[in-house]
């Protein structure tokens, strides 16, 4: 943290704190699209709220001092973060990605950048002596997940960052599913952090936004270009919502983890659940690399129940635990990533990743955890056939 010595404190005073005009220990809404200029040839500070708004600017200065970067930018979804991250590159270059990646970001790849030539190549990120050997020259990026989404495969950050560094390339890491409060990979060496700050940052399920966080001057200076020419800024109102929702992260994050290691020990002790993912367990895929670099195994966990159990029975039969897309909010959900997060990735990939179609993933929200495991139990007990 760059002025507060623990990230607790940060979280609640950190960026740009209160309002200087009226001393109003939150940041005000400011709610227009232009501003009155003195004069001619002037430059002001505000001038169009599409280039710049004070509410937004300290969401910004926040997320830069949560991750410990120099700058950060505010999105009007995660998907337009990493659209505008992705913007950065030109035509003929190529993309590393991760084997497991969020669906849209697979989907913005295949169907859009590449109109424009650019490349890219899904690599297991895990193995970074294979992974080298997959950079030729026009490779200009690596873009990881860790944990990755759904299938939570830890990647080493600081071994990703050391790599693109070695070859002159650049290492991107969405950083949803840990946040800065878990996991702080531009402390690791790399240069871009993108987050759905939908998830956890916000926390609520009641906004969408994006955020993007560099370390780097010159790169600041494209990002920001990038973000006033094609303009997918983020609203005053919704900075606001999101200053808010960063100010609990850390007691939020505390319950929900809590909550995600008694409901992974659950599913790993259950007699119906064939495999777990969670990078807490101490046999998961990656547990001691996770462990160096994060504060612990996050909140989200995927399982697979045996054949003999129906997961449309499974997710028919939940009562507290709601069936819908997303992340990261208070309350428990739960996703069929075949058919929905990942359903633009076509199913060879799929299968061959590792994305069953008996696949689940669970986001463990802050209800009482007996609540979660019983609704859970049922569940599945409703589903045996």
């Amino acid at each position: 943290m760059s002025e507060y010595k623990n990230i607790e404190s940060a979280l609640i005073h950190g960026g740009i704190y209160g309002d200087e005009y009226t001393k109003a220990v939150n940041v005000p809404i400011y709610q227009t699209s232009t501003y009155e200029q003195n004069g001619l040839g002037e430059t002001p500070k505000w001038e169009y709220s599409r280039t710049g708004n004070p509410t937004r600017a300290a969401l910004e200065a926040l997320i830069a001092e949560l991750e410990g970067g120099t700058s950060g930018f505010a999105f009007a979804s995660g998907m337009a973060a990493i659209t505008a991250v992705l913007s950065l590159f030109h035509t003929g270059d190529k993309i590393l990605i991760s084997s497991n990646v969020y669906g849209g970001t697979f989907r913005v790849l295949d169907k859009i950048f590449s109109n424009f030539g650019i490349g890219y190549s899904i690599e297991d990120t895990t193995n970074i002596n294979e992974l080298e050997k997959k950079i030729t020259s026009d490779v200009k990026a690596i873009l990881v997940e860790s944990p990755a989404n759904p299938l939570l495969t830890v990647t080493d950050l600081k071994a990703v960052a050391d790599l693109a560094k070695k070859h002159s390339i650049l290492s991107i890491v969405d950083n949803t599913f840990m946040t800065p409060y878990l996991q702080r990979p531009i402390e690791l060496g790399v240069d871009i952090v993108i987050h759905s700050a939908t998830k956890y940052l916000g926390g609520h399920s009641d906004v969408v936004a994006g955020l993007v966080v560099v370390n780097d001057d010159e790169l600041a200076k494209k990002i920001a270009f990038i973000q006033n020419s094609t303009g997918g800024v983020l609203a005053p109102f919704d900075s606001f919502l999101l200053i808010r929702g960063i100010k609990t992260l850390a007691v939020r994050l505390d319950r929900h983890v809590e909550n995600a290691e008694k409901a992974a020990y659950f599913l790993k002790e259950h007699k119906a659940v064939k495999k777990v993912y969670y990078p807490g367990l101490p046999d998961a895929q990656g547990y001691e690399i996770n462990k160096k670099q994060a504060k612990n195994g996050g909140v989200m966990i995927s399982f697979e129940l045996y054949e003999n159990y129906n997961i449309k029975k499974f997710f028919k039969s939940l009562k507290l635990v709601a069936l819908a897309e997303s992340l990261g909010g208070v309350e428990s959900l739960v996703c069929h990533p075949a058919t929905m997060t990942h359903a633009s990735i076509p199913y060879e990939i799929r299968q061959k990743i590792g994305i069953t179609d008996g696949l689940i993933r669970l986001s463990i929200g802050i209800e009482n955890i007996d609540d979660i495991l019983s609704d859970i139990e049922q569940a599945i007990a409703e589903s045996e056939e």
